[in-house]
């Protein structure tokens, strides 16, 4: 049988007029790099701004009858370990959706736009967090897809500046929060969040001002194109798990480090899938965890790179790995048993039959800049 066509994004055929090399991704084509190259695109977007196409991700709308946004929010802790009642107005927050055993579904922005919920998911499990959704919501919330809408996220210390010449109050926005702006004549809802642990923002947009947005952004002095490794790179410099990789439906949010995804209320309350197992884990602490790895010489050391102990006893595994341009050597992030999780513990990377020595680090090897206000 043959695969289905890959999708397109609203802003494919401007990749390919900036010379992207576009590559299969979550079902879709999209940039993997322009012409300057990776490395170029990540040290500009960490010294200017990059403009990443996103619009593959999945856009959710939740509303409640009348409007009502807290009845929304408690139908949605029943999926979710976040506090999602307490989310303010023009407010934004991480969260994950869980499995009964405890496992990361999916990981998502979750936004309080006043009279609903805003859900930005992953691109290859919006399908089915859509499905999810509407299974265990029915007669809840309305749950509706947003198809009419592309994706940019602008990043960069100099997001803000760019923006605000369009827009002045994004320069006043805080990190994790949302709002209706008006950017060049288009209306859009923004939230001052990425993923490249730069400040910057992400903008929903219309699909008919798509291109025309994305242009006019990319007219500014500070911003370049940038593609999927370069955002790869920019993340796990910052330490940020992606989802599939880093997490996946047998880790836990634990295990994952993100346990501060889970507060006090919801920790003691529950009520969301594998509350019981992951108050377990935080009791008496998981088996093993997350972590950073900085290996030694200049060969990265890729996912699924087995972790050994001085001993050469298999403690772990690499999930994400590659070139740290910031750094200027190699990272990774991988699982490994908590009694090896301290930073500073001398490991092995098996890297093509080969011990490489490598050492666990501090995440994020660089230092978030988001713009707390």
């Amino acid at each position: 049988m043959s695969e289905a066509p890959l999708k397109r994004t609203p802003l494919h055929d401007l990749h390919v007029e900036l010379g992207a090399r576009m590559v299969p991704f979550a079902g879709y084509e999209m940039p993997v790099q322009y012409p300057t190259g990776i490395i170029a695109e990540h040290q500009h977007t960490r010294a200017k701004a990059g403009l990443f196409d996103v619009s593959h991700m999945g856009q959710i709308r939740l509303r409640a009858a009348g409007g009502d946004v807290e009845a929304a929010a408690r139908a949605l802790e029943r999926l979710v370990p976040g506090d999602i009642v307490g989310l303010a107005p023009l407010r934004q927050r991480y969260t994950l959706f869980t499995n009964e055993q405890g496992g990361i579904l999916d990981d998502l922005m979750v936004s309080n736009a006043g009279d609903h919920l805003f859900l930005v998911v992953n691109a290859a499990n919006k399908d089915g967090d859509l499905a999810h959704l509407q299974r265990h919501l029915a007669g809840q919330c309305e749950v509706t897809a947003v198809t009419g809408r592309a994706l940019l996220a602008l990043q960069g210390p100099a997001a803000a500046t760019v923006l605000a010449r369009f827009a002045a109050k994004a320069a006043q926005m805080p990190f994790m929060s949302v709002d209706d702006l008006m950017i060049d004549g288009v209306a859009c809802f923004v939230s001052r969040s990425g993923y490249t642990g730069e400040d910057g923002f992400e903008i929903s947009v219309p699909v008919e001002q798509a291109e025309r947005l994305a242009r006019r952004l990319l007219a500014e002095d500070e911003v370049r194109p940038t593609g999927l490794g370069a955002r790869d790179s920019l993340r796990l410099e910052a330490g940020l798990p992606l989802h599939g990789q880093d997490i996946d439906p047998t880790t836990t949010p634990v295990e994952a480090g993100l346990g501060w995804v889970v507060p006090k209320r919801r920790r003691e309350q529950g009520g969301y899938p594998g509350a019981a197992v992951i108050a377990d884990q935080f009791a008496a602490g998981p088996s093993r965890r997350r972590v950073g790895i900085l290996p030694g010489g200049k060969q990265p050391a890729r996912a699924h790179t087995e972790i050994q102990d001085k001993s050469g006893r298999r403690v772990g595994e690499l999930t994400s790995g590659g070139f740290g341009p910031s750094v200027g050597g190699p990272v990774a992030m991988g699982y490994v048993e908590a009694g090896l999780a301290e930073p500073g513990t001398e490991l092995n990377l098996m890297v093509r039959g080969k011990a490489v020595a490598a050492r666990v680090a501090k995440l994020p090897f660089v230092p978030h800049r988001y713009y707390r206000g």
